[in-house]
């Protein structure tokens, strides 16, 4: 809420135009005007105040206000769906203003059960195990002195309606590893007040920070990130580059239909697996080379693989669909005996990733099994084997197939029969 009344505050100023009309302001406009609230808050005082009573003002319901938040919010909406549609992502909204009309509730529940304390006229928790320097119990304060709420408020609100409304059982939370402190903390009340109880499992799911090519913190806040609608399009526009450089060398001619659905298809797929390939704790280097790379540990290698089994159907007009049910896989070969212990690892790797949340380890089995299946077809014919072998080798790469493209479709990414 913060960021709407510092970005509120500032538009009243100099363009209260645009807490009146949609659409009044463009959205880069919006974000402009965004950075120069955030200069202003963080080297003027006043205005940090000012920031702060259109929080209250917000929470509370105050009519202008609330508009004024609809209107920036449905603008804002609109160019997220832009990008959930790209990245095929389907969510249900629930932002902070949801649970509003729940927060005086959170703290007279609170100050039922004897919890609530006063401290320097906010309402305070106490936590037990956190101190500062001097030895001090620190205070989650789930009421501020001017009568406004803050995220830990929100989170118990919220974390209260997931397990009484949702019927949740686990909750995860996905943020950055700064915030590891502040769940603890939420957590721990939720437990003393009876909101969360042993049937219930919370996990916070830290990730590192992304860092700048410098190896300096991106700031969100400032507006200095690089715009995720940037990414997707230069990685959608390289992979195009790259597909029309090999076609053109092959001598191959492909509709415009089937090059934009590749390009959009790897390039893509390349922005996700990059970012999911890495370990979540760890802080990285953004790079747009390092990114959108389309050779090595990367999606691309894992669409070739699967693209290179499709390629044996077609071109031994086989259906893999029409091999016999009760055919055998032999495994004679090193190669394949390798590719076979591999595939039978799949339901471990998914177990592991569900319980402990690191998906890198999902994009390592991929990568493998994809090294392992083009030696495979370096060590053992196909096609050209005897009937037996045929058989059974036909059945392998269709296994290895259906396994590259369910371990993709749960990273969110695409398969394509051809490239």
């Amino acid at each position: 809420c913060t960021q709407f009344g510092m970005l509120i505050g500032y538009l009243r100023e100099v363009y209260p135009e645009a807490l009146t009309t949609a659409d009044a302001l463009d959205l880069g406009d919006l974000v402009s005007f965004y950075k120069k609230a955030k200069s202003r808050f963080d080297e003027d005082e006043k205005f940090k105040e000012t920031s702060r009573q259109e929080v209250v003002k917000l929470q509370a319901g105050a009519e202008d206000s609330r508009h004024a938040w609809e209107l920036l919010c449905a603008q804002s909406r609109r160019e997220f769906q832009v990008i959930y549609d790209l990245l095929d992502v389907k969510l249900t909204e629930r932002g902070e203003s949801f649970y509003n009309p729940l927060l005086p509730g959170v703290v007279e529940e609170l100050s039922k059960q004897g919890l609530i304390e006063e401290d320097s006229g906010a309402k305070c928790v106490f936590l037990e195990g956190f101190s500062n320097k001097k030895g001090e119990r620190l205070p989650l304060i789930v009421q501020k002195t001017d009568g406004g709420y803050n995220y830990a408020t929100t989170d118990l609100a919220a974390l209260n309606y997931r397990i009484q409304k949702d019927g949740a059982e686990r909750i995860v939370y996905v943020t950055d590893a700064g915030q590891s402190n502040h769940f603890a903390q939420v957590f721990q009340v939720a437990k003393r007040a009876g909101v969360l109880k042993e049937n219930v499992e919370v996990v916070h799911v830290p990730f590192g920070l992304v860092l700048g090519e410098d190896g300096k913190k991106i700031k969100t806040r400032e507006g200095k990130t690089i715009r995720l609608r940037d990414l997707l399009d230069e990685a959608v526009i390289r992979a195009r580059t790259d597909l029309e450089k090999r076609l053109a060398e092959d001598g191959r001619e492909e509709t415009e239909e089937f090059i934009a659905n590749v390009a959009k298809v790897v390039g893509l797929g390349a922005v996700k697996y990059a970012d999911l390939s890495q370990n979540r704790t760890s802080n990285y280097r953004f790079s747009y080379d390092n990114m959108l790379a389309l050779q090595g540990n990367t999606a691309p290698y894992m669409l070739y693989a699967y693209v290179r089994i499709q390629g044996i159907n077609r071109q031994g007009n086989i259906n893999f669909d029409d091999l016999p049910a009760d055919a055998k896989i032999i495994l004679k070969k090193e190669a394949e005996l390798v590719l076979g212990k591999h595939l039978l690892q799949l339901s471990e790797v998914i177990t592991e990733v569900e319980q402990d949340l690191f998906p890198n380890r999902l994009c390592d089995y991929l990568y493998e099994l994809s090294k392992k299946l083009n030696k495979f077809y370096e060590d053992c014919p196909v096609l050209k084997s005897e009937e037996s072998l045929r058989t059974s080798r036909l059945l392998l790469s269709n296994l290895t197939g259906k396994v590259l493209k369910l371990g993709l479709s749960l990273l969110g990414i695409s398969v394509l029969g051809r490239m």
